[in-house]
């Protein structure tokens, strides 16, 4: 979870901070105690500011502690230039937080350091209510998670595998943007170190890799051309030599272009991006590394920051088809789902046991697996970001995955590629908005609703947000 700082904001006259000093330390740490109980790392103050002197050197103490969000807590009537010294010594978001208890005015204290804090241009948001309120939790919590998720960018490293796949200029982002704007350096990777390291990959650990597939999937269809255990081997090596580089250059995301070199003369990277962004292999439970195909950058992009909200694998498909008569998305492409959303499971056997590895179609010429299965059903938040003449925007909405009985899944698989992972989704997007306004043809999709924290991650990052509803 998010690391919260709080300061405790007072009355600047001695006599009255004397008299309210006991009763705003028990409004905080009953505030300190609930945020606690939701999960978070919490920095209280050290000192409640009653003087200017205090204002600049508990806020820097807090700070210091590299908070994700500073709360000023409002339990009293507060001067309010505490609060403007205070957010000159912070630089994390901040969340302006007033106690309902009516015996004093803390809401007064609140609206007026708000106030002063609009009229220099200092964002921050404001809650409200009972310290121990689980829903004041929530809605700091929110704050916190985004604000978490936008730091972690900063200093953050992509590892670009190739270039531009095909001419997707939509995978394609402006470096220089990315460093101004999210702190996030670029590293170029040639494929041709793939290929070369695969090569000299631990052969041991590739059979193994094998065997654990083998052992636990629905089936693995060998062919004979297109997917033999030589070539599956091949491209488990390409998930050790991937894994290898992305431990030695410190990478923290990535993307691997694929077609056509690779997958023409190499094999598909669909194994390797499947188990990149699992949260195992067959060495055990791991972190997930956000792995996009085709190098798509702001897909990539979009990933990480789904990931730090939701703390699951993030889907990468594309928006393959709309089944009008039904209302549902197809959202399909290659072999690149993680496994992790055949089931949702944390037993990795659970998931396997619904994925199926099919020798790749005519596309990719060099053969592989393909990593098919069907998303397991239930709540999802989709989007990404997308640009519009050069200005990110966050394009988001709800929707749910569905599944259905044996015969109808494979009819709807059938009418696109059979051999690749489905996700059948029913977004609260109407279909015509949808389609005239989407900027890319790739999609990302986690469980549950998140809405209310990437909310607040556009807002940290000064995004558009383009939220797509029913009605």
């Amino acid at each position: 979870m998010a690391r919260i700082g709080v300061v405790g904001i007072s009355d600047g006259r001695d006599h009255v901070h004397a008299r309210n000093a006991e009763f705003i330390q028990a409004k905080q740490d009953a505030l300190v105690a609930s945020l606690r109980a939701a999960g978070h790392d919490v920095v209280a103050g050290g000192d409640l500011v009653a003087t200017n002197v205090l204002a600049t050197s508990v806020a820097r103490e807090v700070a210091a502690a590299d908070v994700d969000v500073t709360v000023f807590y409002y339990t009293v009537w507060s001067f309010p230039h505490f609060t403007m010294l205070a957010a000159d010594a912070t630089r994390s978001p901040l969340v302006l937080v007033a106690s309902t208890d009516p015996t004093e005015p803390g809401l007064v204290g609140m609206l007026a350091a708000g106030g002063a804090l609009d009229q220099i241009g200092r964002k921050h948001t404001r809650a409200w209510g009972a310290p121990d309120s689980p829903e004041l939790a929530a809605a700091i919590g929110v704050q916190a998670t985004a604000a978490a998720a936008v730091k972690s960018l900063r200093g953050a490293t992509f590892g670009r595998f190739g270039g531009r796949p095909m001419g997707m200029n939509t995978a394609v982002a402006n470096t220089d943007q990315w460093q101004r704007q999210f702190g996030i350096d670029v590293e170029e990777i040639d494929q041709y170190e793939l290929v070369l390291r695969a090569e000299k990959a631990d052969a041991a650990e590739a059979r193994k890799g094998r065997e654990w597939i083998e052992q636990h999937a629905a089936g693995v269809h060998y062919d004979g051309k297109k997917l033999t255990p030589d070539l599956l081997e091949r491209q488990i090596r390409s998930y050790i030599a991937v894994r290898d580089i992305i431990a030695e250059r410190h990478l923290d995301f990535s993307g691997i272009k694929g077609q056509p070199e690779l997958t023409e003369n190499f094999a598909t990277m669909d194994v390797t991006e499947a188990f990149l962004n699992d949260p195992y292999d067959w060495n055990g439970p791991k972190e997930t590394h956000v792995c996009a195909t085709e190098a798509d950058m702001d897909g990539a992009l979009t990933m990480q920051l789904f990931k730090q909200v939701a703390r699951t694998p993030v889907l990468f498909a594309d928006v393959r088809h709309y089944h009008a008569d039904r209302d549902i998305w197809d959202l399909c492409n290659s072999g690149q789902h993680a496994t992790w959303y055949a089931a949702r499971s944390d037993d990795p056997a659970e998931n396997l046991a619904k994925v199926n590895f099919y020798p790749e179609v005519f596309f990719f010429p060099a053969g592989g697996a393909s990593v098919q299965h069907i998303a397991a059903p239930g709540q999802m938040t989709l989007g990404r970001l997308t640009r519009e003449a050069g200005e990110y925007r966050l394009q988001m909405m709800l929707g749910e995955f569905e599944s259905y009985d044996d015969d109808t899944n494979r009819t709807l698989v059938e009418q696109s590629t059979p051999e690749w992972p489905h996700a059948f989704a029913r977004l609260d997007a109407p279909g015509d908005v949808f389609l005239s306004k989407f900027g890319a043809n790739h999609l990302h999709a986690v469980p549950g609703d998140h809405r209310a924290e990437l909310r607040a991650v556009a807002e940290q990052l000064g995004v558009r947000l383009d939220e797509w509803t029913r009605g």
